[in-house]
């Protein structure tokens, strides 16, 4: 395939999708829209990551310093 020919699949994957999403009532439409989680369906929210209950931040900032125990 050519550049032009993914552009032009590109595209038009846009165009269904947003065909798809015309067909539906507007409070659908506007769910649909969200952010939502390919398994459960739930709102997606931003992943910050876990945090580490033993991680001692003070510790770590005398180490970074070069401070020894």
């Amino acid at each position: 395939m050519k550049r032009r020919d993914y552009l032009w699949c590109a595209l038009n994957l846009l165009l269904d999708h947003e065909e798809e999403l015309g067909r539906l009532c507007p409070s659908c439409r506007a769910q649909a829209e969200e952010g939502r989680c390919p398994v459960c369906g739930g709102a997606a929210g931003e992943y910050l990551g876990g945090e580490n209950a033993a991680f001692d931040e003070e510790r770590f900032e005398r180490l970074m310093r070069g401070e020894t125990d």
